[in-house]
């Protein structure tokens, strides 16, 4: 099986030169979705992103619990209406509203809902706006950390087939520790066809293979 349209972004577009998020002018982005930003991209919130934090989840929920609802509902296509502009003011500021909407369905998701299968239920929608993402023409003159959480989404998927054609983007990024990671969930994806740490909160029956699995030390993210 093979996907229609090959979404990796090419070879020659891997050495753009970078934004500075500093120099980024988003005076025209939804204001929900520059909020969402600022607060993601916080220095303060940086050692929370992959760490459970009660109080940044607190946070979260009191901070965007209403956005998170809406987006769920597919309700914040506003944050990314400038992207079929020619412009590359309003293509930035699209994809810095796609970015937002990433980050709410994929990251916020995942502090709302620990240990819950509504963690991994907006995934889907997440990927879709990053394949999507990743084939705008600016994509790669985004900042580093943007594109991360941009791509995070396909690292997030239990499909090998997504993991091996977004590899090169994870290798691109020049950021060995989330090239680490991917490779491991992809591993995981490899061997098992799903993450089996997601099984209980899903009501999913796990094989004995993933019972063993999931007694060893990083087995779960």
């Amino acid at each position: 099986m093979a996907l229609s349209t090959d979404y990796s972004t090419s070879a020659s577009r891997s050495h753009a030169s970078q934004l500075d998020p500093k120099h980024i002018d988003l005076t025209h982005l939804h204001p929900d979705a520059r909020a969402v930003l600022d607060f993601w991209f916080d220095k303060d919130n940086e050692a929370c992103w992959f760490e459970q934090n009660d109080r940044f989840d607190k946070q979260i929920k009191d901070k965007f619990g209403d956005i998170w609802q809406a987006a769920k509902q597919g309700e914040c296509v506003k944050w990314r209406l400038a992207e079929s502009s020619l412009d590359g003011n309003s293509s930035i500021t699209a994809l810095a509203g796609r970015l937002a909407e990433i980050i709410v369905l994929d990251q916020f998701s995942r502090n709302l809902c620990r240990e819950q299968a509504c963690a991994f239920a907006q995934d889907g929608m997440a990927l879709v706006l990053a394949q999507e993402a990743t084939q705008q023409p600016y994509f790669d003159t985004l900042p580093m950390q943007w594109r991360k959480f941009m791509i995070i989404p396909f690292m997030h998927s239990e499909s090998a087939l997504i993991h091996e054609r977004y590899l090169p983007l994870f290798r691109q990024l020049d950021d060995a520790t989330t090239l680490d990671f991917e490779y491991r969930h992809k591993e995981i994806i490899d061997q098992f066809g799903r993450y089996p740490h997601r099984n209980e909160a899903l009501g999913r029956k796990s094989t004995e293979d993933e019972k063993a699995f999931l007694q060893q030390p990083n087995s779960s993210f």
